[in-house]
């Protein structure tokens, strides 16, 4: 470890030598970039996940969102970050995701942290003071009854028919180890409201596209969150979800330690002009 971070500080001296041509030995590649942080992220991860496996899982992502090759680095490798010290893993089982969109105020393409619905799951369970936590879709042909007041009241009984019926909303419980317990239903109405304050929603790479109710039950877990008994380090972290990945030195208390992000043609980068200030990549 203490080599590795000598040599990356000796190619940062090596570029500044050369007047800020790029060191010999400078990553030219996501890929290089990846294994560049990879001490880094071991020591963020936790002991259930491994190194290796959110490396592939992360190229795994990318190959399957191009997209995410023409993002600035630093907000890609941060997002990465931000997932190893979650403990989360990126893109097929749903725990997180990372996606791609348009910051034209800035002439980039950044990437925004999205936590879903089994990372949330996940996260919960690990304060070690949640029983079970669980959250289920309402549609109209079900049975159910949702009433608050001194003696809250929450009744679902699924139809069995293959006609669901519309979708009305989505319920969350959390039950405690202490015997206390936190219930949440919020309307479609609402659900659309907040999934319409996401910048990446309406994305093509939108887990929202795909998996709608399992990110309507994310967001009604996300709106109760503050009520569960979750350590004040995971509530912070979970702050940043459906947020721009903060660059890789806002992140790593380490920071420089790291070479500077490749210029945009060691990753060819793409500007798009004109449309709205933010908007997802279509």
């Amino acid at each position: 470890m203490t080599n590795q971070v000598n040599e990356m500080k000796n190619q940062m001296a090596a570029k500044k030598n050369n007047g800020g041509s790029p060191a010999k030995d400078k990553p030219k590649t996501i890929e290089d970039y990846l294994k560049q942080m990879a001490p880094q992220m071991q020591e963020a991860l936790p002991k259930h996940m491994d190194v290796d496996r959110l490396m592939r899982l992360t190229m795994t992502t990318i190959r399957t969102t191009p997209d995410l090759r023409q993002a600035d680095v630093g907000s890609l490798l941060g997002g990465v970050m931000q997932a190893a010290q979650l403990g989360l893993e990126p893109g097929l089982l749903g725990q997180c995701y990372l996606l791609p969109f348009k910051n034209n105020k800035k002439g980039t393409t950044e990437v925004q942290f999205i936590i879903g619905y089994k990372g949330m799951i996940d996260l919960a369970r690990r304060s070690g003071h949640i029983e079970s936590i669980y959250a289920h879709a309402v549609y109209e042909n079900d049975e159910f009854e949702y009433e608050l007041g001194l003696n809250p009241t929450l009744k679902h009984v699924p139809t069995m028919s293959q006609d669901k019926g519309a979708y009305l909303g989505s319920y969350a419980v959390a039950h405690f180890k202490d015997g206390g317990y936190q219930m949440e239903f919020m309307p479609r109405a609402e659900i659309e409201k907040r999934k319409s304050a996401s910048r990446g929603a309406n994305s093509k790479f939108s887990p929202w596209n795909n998996y709608y109710e399992e990110m309507a039950n994310k967001t009604v877990i996300r709106h109760m969150w503050k009520y569960l008994p979750i350590s004040v380090e995971v509530q912070q972290q979970v702050a940043h979800d459906e947020g721009t990945a903060r660059d890789i030195k806002d992140i790593t208390p380490n920071d420089d330690i790291f070479l500077e992000a490749p210029e945009n043609d060691f990753i060819n980068a793409e500007v798009t002009e004109g449309g709205q200030d933010d908007f997802p990549i279509e």
